[in-house]
């Protein structure tokens, strides 16, 4: 692999290597996942409430790259589910946040759960060997998502 630098990796030979298969494994994941009983959508939208608590409709919309009544629909679908409700804001009484109910907590923790069985079937399909590996990488992959994807949500967060 070519070095970058003083005896650094090149990112970009190794973004070459692993891309094709991240995508592959992507698209196989949200196969699985069409499966489930929220859609991709939905559970980001819970998922960012649940990281950084009750907020505006807009504020999601914003968050998720989507339009307003993209989101609003989205909310509207969780809500008819019991999953989320839209409460009077603690900090502006005028204005209306979104929030998870119970249900909508335990079902994020069910889905998970469900996920994360999908990813140790596919896991366990490796020999001993990659499975090391990987196990050792994944430090790494998760250094990734918090370099790189918790800063893009933390962005939004302060809005």
């Amino acid at each position: 692999m070519a070095s970058h630098g003083e005896g650094r990796p090149d990112p970009m030979a190794i973004a070459e290597k692993v891309r094709p298969a991240i995508t592959r494994l992507y698209v196989s994941y949200f196969r699985t996942a069409d499966h489930s009983s929220l859609s991709g959508p939905q559970l980001s939208i819970m998922h960012r409430i649940q990281e950084h608590g009750p907020k505006r409709v807009r504020q999601l919309a914003d968050a998720e790259g989507v339009r307003m009544p993209t989101a609003s629909n989205t909310i509207n679908q969780l809500e008819d589910r019991g999953l989320v409700r839209r409460v009077r804001s603690e900090e502006d009484r005028r204005g209306v946040v979104v929030e998870l109910t119970d249900a909508g907590i335990e079902e994020l923790e069910r889905v998970g759960q469900e996920r994360n069985k999908f990813v140790a079937e596919m896991l366990a399909t490796l020999d001993d060997d990659s499975l090391r590996t990987l196990a050792g990488a994944s430090d790494a992959i998760n250094a990734l998502a918090t370099a790189y994807a918790d800063n893009l949500n933390a962005e939004w967060a302060d809005r």
